[in-house]
C-alpha cells in the first residue's frame, strides 16, 4: 500500500491572492505532493490548504510552505475573526494509507525542529505529537493568540518544543501536530446577529456552555448564569442539585455514563476548586468544537465547528441539530460548507442518512450519494461544491482503462497488445452483472408491495454497488499484473545472478497474473448470490435483468478462471498451483450451478 500523508496548514493570510499564490507555488515546487484545496476566507484573513503525498515529500513542502509564509506575512499588522498566533498558525498531519498516527507524529517533530531551527520561529507541538499532555489541545497551546504570545514564550511552562523562546514579531509562533481527520464545517444563519450563531454553537459543541436559569425561553442567552457553591452542587443538565461534588458525580455517571471529574478537567475547571465557578450544561455532541462568528463576505452570522471525529459525530447529525435549534429559534439555516476537502466515507454517511428519510434506495453510486448530501445540506449553497476537488478517496474507476468510453476501451481491447485482455473483459463482465442486479433492487424500491422489505434491499444494493466499484478497479489491475510478467522478460539475462533475478521477477509476476483474476472471480461469484437474491425479490417487470446479469456474472467466472490456468504453469510453485487450482474449481462449479438455477427462475417467470 502507498503511504500517503494529509497536511492542512492554516496560514494568516486570506486576502491577498498574490501571497497565498507564492505559498501554494512554493508546494507545489515539491515532485509528488498533489494540490487538493486552496480555501481562503477574507473575513477571517486566513486561508487553509490541503495537500497529499508521501511523507518525506509532504514534510518538505509544508517547510517550503512555512518558510514562504515567514517570508511574506507580518502578524504585527494582522488582523482577522480566526483564533490565530502565527504566519503559518497551525500544520497539522493526517494519516491518509500506509502510515501511522505515529507516522505523523514522527513526521510533525521532524518539521518542528527544522522549522526551529532554520526559520527561527517558536513551535509547539500538539494533538498526537505533543510532548506534554498539557499541550495536546490546539486551544490551549494557541492562548493568548499572538497578541500574548511575547508574555506567553516569558513563562518556563510555555518554553517552545522547538526554536528560541523568545518573540518573533514577523513570524509569531506554529503549532504543527498529528491529528484524526478533522471536517471545518460551517453553517450559515438567516441573521447577522452574532449572538443567534454562538447559541446554537454552544448547544452543539462538546464543551458545552454555562447552565443558566431564568429567561431562557427562547433565548438561552438572556437567563442567569448558575454557578456552584460550598453546598450547592447543581447538574448541568437537568433540576437536580446535589450537596457534594461526589454526589453529583455518581449522579452524572448514572444518568449519563461519563467521568464528571474527567469532563470538567478537559475544559480547565478543577473538580476540588468549584465554589463560585459557572456549572456547565453539556453539548449535544462530543468530538464536535464549534464558535459564531459573522462572515461579512456573506452577510450573515455563521456556525463554525470543527468535526474532530467524523465517525462518531456525523455531519447530518450536526447540521439537522442545527436546523432544530435555528427553527426553536425563529432563524433559519441559509446553507452550510467545507472548508478544505472532506473524507468520501463522511459524505456517503451523510447522503444515505436523508436518502433512507426519503425512503429512496441508499445503495446508488457514490456520486448519486454524495449529490444527495450535498444537496440536503446546502453545500453549494453559500460557494460551487465540485465533488472530485472536495471529496478524497472516490472510488476507483479513473484508472487508464476504466475511464475510458466504451467505445475506446473496446478498440484499445482489439489492438495487437496482449493487454488489456480477458482478464480485463472477465473484471468488466462481473462489473456489468453486479450493476444489473444493483437496478433490479433499485427499481424495487418505493413500489408499494416492496416497502416491507426496504432494509434488506438496500443492504442488497449497497452490497451490490461496493462489488461492482471493486470490479471495476480490477479491469486496471488485471492489466497492472501481466505488466509485472512483461517488465521481468525485458530485465537483462547476460549472468547467472542476473538470469536467476529475472526468473524469480517473472515467477512473482506470473503469481499476481494468476491471484488477480482469481480475486475477479471470487468478486464474480459473490455477484451471481446477489443476482439470485434480486431474482427473488420477484419484480417481475426486471426479471429478465436478473437473468442477464447472472450470465454476466458467470462469463466473469469462466473468463477470470481461464487466465488464472494459463498462468500457473508459470509460477515455478507446485504447492501455490495446486491450492490455487482447488479454489477455482470449486468457484467455477458453485458459480455454474446459482447461474442455471437463475436462469430457470426466469424462464418460467416468461412462462415458458
Amino acid at each position: 500500500m502507498k503511504k500517503i500523508v494529509e497536511c492542512v496548514p492554516n496560514f494568516s493570510e486570506g486576502r491577498d491572492s498574490g501571497i497565498i499564490s507564492q505559498i501554494t507555488d512554493a508546494i507545489q515546487s515539491v515532485q509528488d505532493v498533489l494540490l487538493l484545496d486552496v480555501d481562503p476566507g477574507a473575513s477571517t484573513n486566513r486561508t487553509v490548504v490541503t495537500f497529499i503525498g508521501e511523507p518525506e515529500a509532504v514534510g518538505e513542502a509544508a517547510f517550503r510552505a512555512i518558510a514562504k509564509a515567514a517570508e511574506l506575512i507580518d502578524m504585527s499588522k494582522h488582523h482577522g475573526e480566526h483564533a490565530r498566533f502565527g504566519a503559518t498558525d497551525v500544520c497539522p498531519f493526517v494519516p491518509v494509507s500506509g502510515v501511522s498516527m505515529e507516522d505523523c507524529a514522527r513526521l510533525a517533530r521532524e518539521l518542528g525542529q527544522r522549522v526551529g531551527d532554520e526559520l527561527g520561529i517558536p513551535v509547539y507541538l500538539y494533538e498526537h505529537a505533543a510532548s506534554t499532555p498539557a499541550r495536546r489541545n490546539l486551544a490551549d497551546v494557541r492562548s493568548g493568540e499572538y497578541e500574548g504570545l511575547e508574555k506567553k514564550l516569558a513563562k518556563p511552562e510555555w518554553k517552545p518544543d522547538y526554536g528560541p523562546a523568545a518573540f518573533n514579531p514577523g513570524a509569531g509562533a506554529t503549532a504543527i501536530g498529528a491529528r484524526e481527520f478533522l471536517i471545518a464545517y460551517n453553517i450559515n444563519l438567516n441573521t447577522t446577529d452574532r449572538r443567534y450563531a454562538n447559541e446554537i454553537a454552544y448547544e452543539l459543541r462538546e464543551r458545552g456552555r454555562w447552565k443558566r436559569s431564568g429567561n431562557t425561553d427562547p433565548f438561552y442567552y438572556k437567563g442567569e448564569v448558575v454557578y456552584f457553591a460550598e453546598d450547592s452542587f447543581p447538574d448541568g443538565k437537568s433540576d437536580f442539585v446535589a450537596t457534594s461534588f461526589a454526589e453529583l458525580s455518581t449522579f452524572y455517571q448514572e444518568q449519563y455514563g461519563k467521568d464528571l471529574a474527567e469532563r470538567y478537567r478537559s475544559i480547565g475547571l478543577d473538580p476540588e476548586n468549584l465554589a463560585g465557578r459557572p456549572v456547565y450544561k453539556d453539548g449535544l455532541f462530543t468530538q464536535l468544537k464549534g464558535i459564531g462568528w459573522v462572515v461579512e463576505d456573506y452577510q450573515c452570522a455563521q456556525v463554525s465547528l470543527n468535526l474532530t471525529h467524523y465517525k462518531v459525530t456525523p455531519m447530518h447529525e450536526v447540521f439537522d441539530a442545527a436546523c432544530r435549534l435555528a427553527g426553536q429559534r425563529g432563524i433559519v439555516i441559509t446553507g452550510s460548507e467545507v472548508v478544505g476537502v472532506v473524507p468520501a466515507d463522511a459524505m456517503v454517511a451523510s447522503g444515505r442518512h436523508y436518502l433512507r428519510a426519503m425512503k429512496k434506495s441508499t445503495g446508488i453510486p457514490q456520486r448519486d450519494i454524495i449529490t444527495t448530501a450535498v444537496q440536503s445540506m446546502g453545500l453549494a449553497d453559500v460557494a460551487e461544491f465540485d465533488i472530485d476537488k472536495k471529496v478524497i478517496g472516490l472510488p476507483g474507476g479513473s484508472g487508464p482503462l476504466a475511464g475510458l468510453s466504451v467505445g475506446a476501451f473496446v478498440d484499445e481491447v482489439s489492438r495487437d497488445t496482449p493487454a488489456p485482455g480477458g482478464g480485463s473483459i472477465a473484471a468488466l463482465a462481473g462489473a456489468l452483472g453486479s450493476a444489473l442486479a444493483s437496478m433490479v433492487v433499485n427499481l424495487s424500491v418505493g413500489k408499494g408491495e416492496f416497502d416491507p422489505q426496504y432494509d434488506s434491499l438496500c443492504e442488497l444494493a449497497e452490497k451490490a454497488q461496493d462489488i461492482k466499484d471493486e470490479l471495476v478497479r480490477a479491469i486496471d489491475a488485471d492489466t497492472e499484473a501481466f505488466n509485472e510478467v512483461i517488465a521481468g522478460m525485458r530485465m537483462p539475462k547476460d549472468t547467472a545472478e542476473q538470469q536467476a533475478v529475472r526468473t524469480e521477477t517473472i515467477r512473482a509476476g506470473y503469481k499476481s497474473a494468476a491471484e488477480v483474476p482469481l480475486r475477479t472471480a471470487e468478486l464474480c461469484r459473490q455477484v451471481l448470490d446477489l443476482c439470485q437474491a434480486a431474482a427473488d425479490i420477484g419484480n417481475q417487470a426486471v426479471m429478465s435483468d436478473a437473468g442477464v446479469g447472472a450470465l454476466m456474472a458467470f462469463a466473469g467466472v469462466q473468463g477470470a478462471i481461464h487466465n488464472v490456468r494459463i498462468n500457473l504453469p508459470h509460477t515455478g510453485d507446485p504447492e501455490f498451483v495446486d491450492r490455487i487450482t482447488k479454489r477455482e474449481g470449486a468457484l467455477l462449479s458453485e458459480s455454474r450451478t446459482i447461474c442455471d438455477s437463475i436462469q430457470q427462475q426466469v424462464e418460467q417467470s416468461f412462462g415458458t
